[in-house]
C-alpha cells in the first residue's frame, strides 16, 4: 500500500477477515508484551453522556513493526430498544508508531467483541481448571455468544448454563447455540442455582448492580467479569470479590472503572490484595491456579493493547489480500 494511503476497513471485513483464533493469538501475544514489560501501560479516557457514554482507549505496541492505536468507542446499553442500533459503535485508527502515518480506520464494534472475549479464553486458559466442564453464560447478547465461542477454543466444555434477565433472549440463546456448537445449553431464570454448578461462569451485561454474591459460587470456580466498563456498572458484589483470588487485566484501570473499584470502595479489599494482572501471569511472573478449590476472577475492563493486536492482525490480512478502500486524505 502507498505511504499516503489509509485503508478503510468496515464490518464486512473486519467479519471476514479476523477470526476468533487468530484474534485469542494476538491478544496472548499483547499481554504477555505487558507481562515482560516490553508495551508501555495503555491509556484510557472516558466521557459519561445520558443513556451511555464514550470512552478513548490507546496503545503502542512492536509487532512485525511498531503499532499505535486509538479507539473511540460510544456505549448505550438501551440503543437497541430504543433505537434499533448496536450497543457499542465506534472505530480504531491504527497508525505506524515510527513516524505517526495512519495506516487504517476500521469499525471498531466486531474488532472490541472479538478482542473481549479474547481475552476471557486467555484468562481461562492459565486461571479456569483444566477439567472445567460446566459454564455459565449471564447476558445473552452477541458478546455472551462470542464469549462461549471463545471459551470452547480452550476448554472441553459439555454443558452450558444461559441466564439472561430477558428470558426470551436467553430461550434464543440456548436454541441457536445449541444447534450451531452442538453442545448442550439449558436457559435457567436461576443465575444462582446455574452458578454453583458451573466451573466457569462469564458475566457480560450492563449491570449497575452486583449480580452473584459469596454465596453463589462453588470453590474452584472461574469468573471472568466483563461487563463492567465504566464506574457506573458492577456485576460482582464486594464480598465475593474479598473472597476470591483477583486477576486485573489493568490494575490501574480496574480500580477506577471494574469490579474491583466497586470492592475497593466498599474498603473491602485494597489494591495489595490484588494478585496479579492477567499480563504477569501470562509472562510467568505470577502464579496463575495454585489450587483446585481457589475461586479466582478476571476483572476485564478492557485494555488498548487488546485493540492495538487485533487491528495490526486485521490490516496485515486485508493490505496483503487487497482488500478494504483505500483513500487518500493528501489528494
Amino acid at each position: 500500500m502507498k505511504s499516503e494511503e489509509i485503508l478503510l476497513l468496515t464490518s464486512r471485513e473486519v467479519q471476514s477477515l479476523l477470526t476468533l483464533e487468530e484474534c485469542i493469538g494476538a491478544v496472548e501475544r499483547a499481554f504477555r508484551a505487558y507481562g515482560e514489560g516490553t508495551a508501555v501501560p495503555p491509556a484510557v479516557l472516558s466521557m459519561h453522556t445520558e443513556g451511555g457514554g464514550f470512552h478513548i482507549k490507546t496503545g503502542l505496541l512492536e509487532l512485525h513493526r511498531p503499532y499505535f492505536a486509538a479507539k473511540v468507542n460510544g456505549n448505550f446499553p438501551e440503543n437497541g430498544s430504543r433505537f434499533g442500533l448496536p450497543t457499542i459503535q465506534g472505530v480504531i485508527v491504527l497508525c505506524d508508531a515510527r513516524n505517526g502515518t495512519p495506516l487504517a480506520v476500521m469499525d471498531s464494534r466486531d474488532i472490541t467483541a472479538l478482542r473481549t472475549a479474547a481475552a476471557t479464553a486467555v484468562a481461562a486458559k492459565f486461571l479456569a481448571r483444566e477439567d472445567s466442564r460446566t459454564a455459565t453464560i449471564c447476558g445473552c447478547g452477541s458478546q455472551g455468544r462470542i464469549q462461549l465461542r471463545a471459551l470452547l477454543l480452550v476448554r472441553h466444555l459439555q454443558n452450558v448454563f444461559a441466564y439472561d434477565k430477558d428470558e426470551e433472549k436467553a430461550l434464543r440463546f440456548a436454541r441457536e447455540i445449541a444447534s450451531d456448537l452442538k453442545i448442550s445449553v439449558t436457559p435457567t431464570a436461576d443465575l444462582s442455582a446455574a452458578v454453583r454448578r458451573s466451573d466457569i461462569c462469564v458475566t457480560c451485561t450492563p449491570s449497575r448492580q452486583p449480580l452473584l454474591g459469596p454465596n453463589d459460587v462453588s470453590s474452584g470456580t472461574f469468573i471472568a467479569a466483563v461487563g463492567a466498563d465504566n464506574p457506573l456498572k458492577q456485576e460482582l458484589h464486594p464480598s465475593l470479590m474479598a473472597r476470591s483470588k483477583v486477576v486485573c487485566d489493568i490494575l490501574e484501570q480496574c480500580t477506577m472503572m471494574g469490579d474491583l473499584h466497586h470492592a475497593l470502595d466498599a474498603g473491602v479489599v485494597t489494591r495489595a490484595n490484588v494478585h496479579a494482572e492477567l499480563g504477569e501471569v501470562v509472562a510467568g511472573r505470577k502464579q496463575g491456579r495454585e489450587s483446585e478449590e481457589e475461586i479466582i476472577i478476571f476483572d476485564s475492563t478492557g485494555m488498548a493493547l487488546q485493540d492495538v493486536a487485533a487491528a495490526a492482525v486485521l490490516y496485515e490480512k486485508a493490505d496483503k489480500q487487497g482488500r478494504g478502500v483505500r483513500l487518500n486524505f493528501a489528494a
